[in-house]
């Protein structure tokens, strides 16, 4: 589609994607505004202006006042990506079997200019063991699958290459790689040599490249076509295999696995339907904020997020699934395209692996507990009580996360705590949700002891209680776990509708009675709730839920 006057860049859209690449950057994925400044080269007032806009958005949060730091919300864009193009649906089963089969790491990787950005990861759990992500870019020359897309590099690919290395020598654009090894980076004439072997053998190996100890080995995946659209990779380390010894061991297996591959993208699926989505005309943050929020970077934040159904999406889709004006949609995709986020056939629009850079690798790698931590410090504000986070681990509850109220007097607990799940609101919400069987057999081999005089101990009254707690959607204990103490608990999801974990609060007997507890608590701890199972399916789309969260 052919820039004109009409589809200049728009701005806010290119300076706001700054922004979040550079907190997607920063150590800890987090800034200061004066920060921001420094690392985008933009003025205090559009940082301002961009980041108030974010916020309103919630792909950024403010954190103590002064940090700006990237939500799970960002995660919109990686995962438009990874599900427009469905490879961790197609070949993540492929890859984890091949794991199984070798007992080693493996990963799969598509070309990203001249980076090679992962798209999934199957690690084992080990001492020494492969820590890269999905979304995690390291520079072509320094892992195997670089020199298997450098071997289709032209000279222009190769100039553009040797401009990246000469501009930043130190490697500042991947923080995936190892600091302080640069000394293992091939020359350009190694490089290129590399690239050459890799196109004869039709194998790569990375002997170290990454750091001392990492050795690997990589084949190509193709399309039907046979273009070279990815590699699939083995990683093991030096006290396991060499180089060499790793080929030996994983090379015939990896063909195999790769031409499974290929079969697989072959693989023919409907697209599905888009739909056009409803709008909230009580939200007007355009009114709220004023001139402070980009409504420009809104509209293209949207289009970027919206880039999700497999084979790419028309313009007249894309206006149809973010209610925009074509030409409002037209503008933002030709700025993404400029930027390197979006490619086009012509007729259709389809995103990049380069939108994986904003955020997706430390935002995607974040536990339960710490999604649900900043919601629940923003609950403490409101209700002025104790909350907690808790799984259910065997007969009792484990809290992993926690946020005390300040008060003279509240409840003391501490993360990694465990209290018998039959006397708590957490338990109750927690027992509740599993499937019936599960549930039954807890209860048949749970001992029932009572703590105060208070606890339930009757298994009848038990599954009652149980069962009111399905019906209700939360839990409210008196007193059973210790005197003093009452506890009201909403169950939290994972996307598929399994209750994962559950969010209490817990406050003294003495500042609210029995039956005001609800009335109190119970609106601003399901809004809490919503908010935490909204960041939990973005988080864990791709990955299970850890048992042991």
């Amino acid at each position: 589609m052919p820039q004109t006057a009409d589809a200049a860049p728009v701005g806010p859209l290119e300076r706001g994607l700054t922004v979040l690449r550079a907190l997607a950057l920063a150590r800890g994925d987090r800034l200061r505004a004066s920060d921001l400044v420094r690392a985008t080269g933009l003025a205090r007032s559009p940082v301002d202006r961009l980041a108030t806009t974010l916020v309103r958005l919630g792909y950024l949060r403010e954190q103590d006042g002064r940090d700006f730091v990237l939500t799970p919300k960002v995660l919109e864009f990686g995962l438009a990506y990874l599900r427009s193009s469905r490879l961790p649906h197609r070949l993540g089963s492929l890859a984890e079997a091949l794991a199984d089969d070798l007992d080693e790491s493996v990963s799969v990787a598509v070309p990203d200019g001249d980076a090679v950005r992962f798209v999934v990861q199957t690690p084992r759990r080990r001492a020494l063991s492969v820590t890269f992500r999905a979304g995690d870019a390291l520079p072509a020359e320094r892992c195997a699958p670089g020199a298997l897309f450098a071997a289709d590099w032209d000279e222009q690919g190769f100039e553009r290459w040797q401009a990246r290395m000469l501009a930043d020598p130190d490697n500042t654009a991947f923080p995936a790689l190892p600091a302080a090894q640069i000394s293992s980076r091939p020359t350009m004439t190694e490089f290129r040599r590399l690239a050459a072997e890799a196109r004869t053998n039709g194998f790569a190996l990375d002997d170290q490249l990454v750091e001392p100890g990492l050795v690997a080995v990589a084949v190509p995946i193709r399309d039907g076509s046979g273009h070279v659209v990815g590699a699939l990779s083995v990683a093991s380390h030096t006290s396991r295999h060499s180089a060499a010894s790793l080929r030996e061991r994983a090379l015939e297996p990896m063909l195999r696995t790769a031409r499974r591959m290929t079969e697989a993208l072959a693989t023919h699926e409907d697209r599905p339907a888009v739909h056009r989505p409803s709008r909230d005309d009580s939200l007007d943050p355009k009114g709220e904020l004023g001139p402070e929020y980009l409504q420009s970077l809104a509209r293209g934040l949207s289009v970027l997020a919206a880039l999700s159904v497999p084979g790419g999406m028309t313009l007249t889709e894309v206006a149809e699934a973010t209610a925009l004006p074509r030409a409002t949609a037209r503008r933002s995709l030709l700025t993404l395209e400029s930027l390197g986020y979006v490619a086009t056939d012509s007729r259709r629009f389809l995103p990049l692996p380069r939108v994986l850079e904003l955020g997706y690798p430390t935002v995607s790698a974040r536990s339960l507990a710490d999604v649900a931590q900043p919601h629940l410090v923003d609950l403490v504000h409101r209700v002025h009580e104790s909350t907690s986070v808790a799984v259910l681990d065997g007969h009792d509850i484990r809290y992993i996360a926690r946020v005390a109220a300040s008060r003279i007097m509240y409840v003391d607990i501490t993360v990694g705590t465990r209290f018998p799940a039959h006397a708590t609101s957490m338990g109750r919400v927690l027992v509740a949700g599993l499937a019936p069987g599960p549930r039954s057999a807890w209860l048949d081999a749970a001992d029932l002891a009572p703590l105060t005089a208070h606890t339930v101990t009757a298994p009848d009254r038990l599954k009652a209680l149980l069962k009111q707690t399905t019906r209700d959607g939360f839990a409210l204990v008196d007193q059973e776990l210790e005197e003093g103490v009452r506890s009201l608990a909403v169950p939290l999801c994972g996307s598929d509708g399994r209750v994962v974990a559950a969010v209490n609060v817990s406050l003294h007997a003495g500042r609210a009675s029995l039956q005001d507890v609800p009335g109190l608590l119970l609106p601003a701890l399901r809004e809490t709730a919503r908010r935490i199972t909204e960041d939990i399916a973005l988080v864990f789309a791709l990955q299970p839920i850890p048992s042991q969260v």
